[in-house]
Order: C-alpha cells, then structure tokens, then sequence
C-alpha cells in the first residue's frame, strides 16, 4: 500500500514544535507497513502563499512516483484543492480542531476571517473525500451534510508510550532547575496564543496564591518534543483551558506519564478524564479552575489513569487508519 500523506505542518529546524504528531503518525503508519510518501507544504515558513503552487507540485509529485491514495492531515484551503485536483485518487482528509470549529471569538477580525474561509473549504473537501478522519465525536458532529458524517471515522492521534512514561518527578525538576516546595503547574501554549487561553490559566493559578497556595505556572512552548517527557513529569498537574480542541495530544501524553490534569470541557477531554484519578473538567472560570487545580494537587501518580491511555497506542491507532485505508481501496 502506497501513500502520499500531503501536510501544512511537519517539523522542521526552524519549527521543531511543528506537526509533530503528524511525524509521529507518518511514522507508526511506516512501521505498520504502509510505503510512504510525503509532500509537505510549509504554511508556517511561507505563509498561505505556498498553496498557490500545491496542485501543481501535487500532479508533478503523482507522475513521478504512484501512490495508491493520498491522505491530507489537516483541512482547510490545503484539503480543498488536494480534493479538487486529484479526482484519480482516493483522498483521505484528516480534520484536527480549528478547521472545522471555526475561529475564536476574540480573534482579529482579518484572522478570523481566514479561518471562517478554511471551515467553509473544510467542508468542500469532507464532501469530496472517500474517508474523513476526525480526532473525536465533536468533530464528527460539526461536520455540515450526513453524507459527511457517514464516511467519518473518529481516530484520535495516538500516543508514543515509549516515550511518554512515567520518570522520577524529582530527577525531572533537578535537570530544569525547578525550585522545591512549589506545586509546578503546566500549560501547554505561549502567552500570546489567545486559542489557548494563557490569560484564564494565569487567573486561575493566581486566585490559589491568593489563597496562600505555592503554585507556578509553568509555560511550555515551542520545544523540542523529546524534551516534552520531562516537563510533564516534573509537574504536579497538566492544565488545559483552550477555546476548542479536536483531541488534546497533550492531555493524553500528561495522562501516559500518569500527570493528572484538569481541563475545559474540549474535544475528547471528558473521555480521557474519566477514570477517577486521572483529573477533573472544570468550568473555563478563573475560580472553578482553581478549585479544581486545588483539589487535584497533591495527587500521587495513579496506574488508573495511565491504562486508560493504553488503547491509544500508535500501534494501534495506525492500525486503524490502515483499517480505513483498506475500506477505501476496496
């Protein structure tokens, strides 16, 4: 089986943090026996302009080297033209979250305007693709037709547990140079990603100072993905407070290194925070998050919550795109 997997994001030198999971998913796929092909169009690097020359490098990159079908991991204008011009193959589309949630309510208008337009070219190429991919049931129920919704599988990303596992918390600390005696508190996001939230993760850890609570925000961005293990485990909580989420990898991978974590209700989040010890859902204000971050402090690494991680293996969540891929083909 041949496949040309067409991305936006993949990592780079410049942008180590880019569509790692999309590696991580390529990879999995590779070694489950699935031939390979990649055609990465650099959004980040280049900006929506690197679209203007897809279908070209796409009938180029098609006529040099077969494929079977091609599977585009992430929606948006890049999945509408690889639907439109590439009516000889199948098409898997993988949607993630924002491209078909939509924009966030505080978001400039002209930004906001490109990701309403990238929802609207979602939509187009759901209707054309043989197979949609979505990272969890919300996503699934976006989607606008039924005919949609019958060809949608829900496959979250998986999860590499052999390296996302638990490590000594204080090994971790020592090597970041975390203080000791103050509850580490991590959010994954930058201070200006406003999707994220930061403003309500600040709010909410200094409502528990306020209380007399030793807590710091910890924030992670940009890293390298190899040095994500450590972060986590040197942590006392994982804390999600995003406007929307397809299916949060870094719930899941806090989850896998046994990290409890307290989240928004967002994408799959309720799902994996099922199991008694693996968090709490709160409600996206300042002092119901604190609330919950005061009560899940404290917790000892529970095995529950790391079981419940098991079933997303990549090994077996490449053996379900494989699944979908062979429905296609026949």
């Amino acid at each position: 089986m041949r496949v040309l997997y067409v991305t936006n994001m993949y990592p780079t030198d410049r942008h180590p943090a880019s569509g790692v999971f999309v590696a991580d998913q390529i990879d999995s796929l590779r070694r489950a026996g699935v031939t390979t092909d990649l055609l990465l169009a650099p959004r980040l690097a280049g900006g929506p302009l690197v679209y203007r020359e897809l279908a070209a490098r796409l009938r180029e990159r098609t006529n040099r080297q077969s494929c079977d079908l091609i599977h585009v991991m992430y929606g948006g204008v890049m999945a509408e033209i690889v639907t439109r011009h590439m009516r000889d193959f199948p098409v898997v589309v993988s949607f993630c979250g924002s491209d078909l949630l939509g924009p966030a309510r505080d978001l400039k208008w002209i930004r906001a305007l490109s990701v309403r337009y990238g929802v609207h070219a979602s939509r187009r190429a759901a209707r054309r693709a043989k197979a949609i991919i979505v990272k969890s049931g919300g996503l699934a129920t976006s989607l606008n037709y039924r005919l949609d919704r019958d060809r949608a599988h829900v496959i979250p990303n998986g999860v590499d547990l052999d390296r996302f596992k638990p490590m000594s918390q204080d090994a971790c600390r020592e090597h970041l140079g975390w203080e000791r005696g103050t509850h580490n508190v991590l959010f994954a996001g930058s201070a200006s990603n406003r999707w994220k939230r930061p403003g309500l993760a600040e709010a909410a850890t200094a409502e528990l100072r306020g209380r007399g609570v030793r807590v710091r925000l910890r924030m992670m961005s940009g890293l390298p993905h190899d040095q994500v293990p450590t972060w986590l485990n040197a942590s006392d909580l994982m804390l999600l407070t995003s406007i929307h989420e397809g299916s949060p990898n870094i719930l899941k991978e806090a989850l896998a290194c046994g990290v409890p974590c307290v989240s928004v209700d967002v994408g799959d989040a309720a799902t994996r925070l099922a199991p008694p010890r693996a968090g709490r859902l709160a409600k996206p204000t300042p002092l119901d998050l604190a609330e919950k971050i005061g009560e899940v402090l404290g917790w000892p690494r529970h095995s529950e919550a790391i079981e419940g991680i098991q079933e997303l293996s990549m090994e077996r969540i490449a053996a379900r795109i494989v699944s979908v891929y062979e429905q296609v083909l026949a």
